[in-house]
């Protein structure tokens, strides 16, 4: 598969700079169309929860989805209640190591939620990452439970990565790679293993990607970044073409992607505290009016995912307004590169 290739790491980050200065998406994103019918986004309020980086959709408690922060918080996953944006459930893992670089959550047709402990803010300095496994709970409320622990390795060399997704018919567990110039969708094998190592195998190429989800029926994948969205169809276990842009949320640090449990819309986070999660309907998913997989102009791409340039929603920047925004950008690539130090 054959996509636009990424723009260089300093670009990327004047990208998610840029978002920071403009504003979240148009409010029927997050309230649905003039039916009200689309499902509502919400705010995170548990002031614990300042980098969420990944989300994941419950089947068995409708409502609420699951997230995590990106670091240097613990062992911990958290259910937050869509409802009011409270955590209902803390979730603390045992049976592992210490977590590295958390960045992404999945829920598998088995039941067990995926944590994937895959980034690598240096850019492959470790020669493995780790993915971790339990039940989803069938009770809300804070508990302990024993994960199992994966070690993972790509056949070809080591390399950062954000987006873990879990197929929801074959359960075949698939990681997306960040990169400015060789982005790919790594495959799993059939089943992962507890006592060896599980070797991932580049299968297509993506853009610059944050995160990305798997459709309920498992039929499209869609992925994102910090200045892109993309849904993809799925055929014999491979993303088809080029894939279909998509009109998402204008976020600062874009980190997670998850679809509704029945399908019907996309909710896309950021980080930071008190982040928004924004709802975006899917076209033709019974999801409400709004825009989706739509390529229209107001829609902004980049990164590797289609134009390189799209209109602010504010109908454009003032020269100094770009000059903020160029450093903001110098500042939040510093502190992306350099907050975290690679441990042995």
């Amino acid at each position: 598969m054959r996509l636009l290739p990424p723009p260089t790491a300093f670009s990327a980050a004047v990208s998610a700079a840029v978002l920071v200065l403009l504003p979240v998406a148009p409010a029927f994103a997050a309230t649905g169309g003039p039916s009200g019918s689309a499902p509502s986004g919400f705010t995170i309020t548990d002031p614990r929860i300042k980098e969420s980086s990944g989300l994941a959709a419950s089947r068995i408690h409708p409502g609420v989805y699951w997230t995590h922060n990106d670091s240097d918080d613990g062992p911990y996953v958290y259910a937050v209640d869509s409802a009011t944006g409270k955590t209902v459930a803390r979730v603390t893992l045992t049976g592992i190591g210490k977590p590295r670089d958390v960045e992404a959550i999945s829920l598998g047709p088995d039941g067990a939620l995926y944590v994937g402990d895959i980034g690598d803010n240096r850019d492959g300095t470790w020669d493995h990452v780790w993915i971790y496994r339990f039940q989803e709970p069938k009770q809300l409320g804070d508990t302990t439970v024993k994960a199992e622990q994966f070690t993972v390795r790509y056949e070809d060399g080591p390399r950062n990565a954000e987006a873990l997704m879990v197929h929801p018919v074959t359960g075949r567990v698939y990681i997306g790679s960040k990169s400015e110039d060789k982005g790919g969708l790594y495959e799993g094998p059939e089943k992962l293993s507890a006592s060896g190592t599980n070797v991932f195998r580049r299968v297509a190429g993506l853009p610059w990607v944050t995160d990305g989800a798997f459709s309920p029926d498992g039929k499209r994948l869609t992925v994102r970044g910090y200045f892109l969205a993309r849904t993809y169809p799925w055929k014999d276990g491979r993303p088809q073409g080029e894939g279909e842009r998509i009109d998402a949320p204008w976020q600062g640090q874009a980190e997670s992607v998850t679809y509704t449990a029945d399908g019907s819309a996309l909710m896309f986070g950021a980080e930071g505290a008190a982040s928004r999660v924004v709802a975006v309907p899917v076209p033709g998913a019974g999801g409400g009016a709004g825009t989706g997989a739509s390529g229209g102009a107001d829609a902004p791409t980049g990164a590797g995912g289609g134009q390189a340039d799209g209109p602010s929603p504010a109908g454009g920047f003032t020269k100094g307004a770009l000059v903020l925004a160029g450093a903001t950008a110098a500042l939040f690539a510093a502190k992306r590169l350099f907050r975290r130090r690679p441990k042995p």
